[in-house]
């Protein structure tokens, strides 16, 4: 058992080294796509996506651990959250405290992370309404009524039907 939680503590700190490494990527996405550079934003989405990789598969490294914990105690794995695992470990402070620590950062860059997330999310919305908006501003330019009469001099006359200081005299 306890080289099964060394094993945890181990894959939970490397899994907290990687979002911390994640976060500054995420806060540059943030001022790229403020700026609209799309080359930059897809250089930056493969280095993320590298480490979201690397934490994925420590992330399935870590339920596989936890898996075999729940064999070692005969409990269900889905019930062993961290913060059960620390209540199991009351017998031994060094791993329990370890244990709390990580738990505790790895909320902190958690939730630190879905903000950032959630602002990029925003934006990219936010951009995606504006191509929309001017996607349909250009298809109707396109479809105006009127009819586009060009003079000799290449300049556009825009026709409605009514006349400069024309009115309506029966009103």
């Amino acid at each position: 058992m306890a080289s099964l939680m060394e094993e945890l503590l181990t894959v939970l700190s490397s899994e907290e080294k990687i979002y911390k490494q994640i976060i500054p990527i995420s806060e540059k996405k943030t001022e790229i796509l403020i700026q609209g550079d799309l080359k930059e934003l897809e250089a930056v989405t493969q280095q993320e996506q590298l480490l979201i990789d690397k934490a994925n598969l420590l992330g399935k490294k870590r339920e596989a651990v936890i898996q075999n914990i729940g064999v070692v105690l005969n409990r269900d794995a889905a019930t062993l959250d961290l913060s059960t695992l620390a209540q199991l470990l009351g017998r031994q402070p060094e791993e329990k405290k370890k244990l709390v620590e990580l738990h505790d950062s790895l909320k902190t860059v958690m939730k630190r992370l879905v903000a950032v997330n959630e602002k990029n999310k925003n934006l990219i919305e936010n951009s995606l309404e504006m191509i929309e908006f001017n996607m349909n501003f250009i298809q109707s330019t396109r479809m105006s009524p009127g009819v586009n009469n060009y003079d000799k001099n290449a300049s556009s006359s825009y026709d409605t039907g009514y006349n400069a200081g024309a009115f309506d005299a029966k009103q």
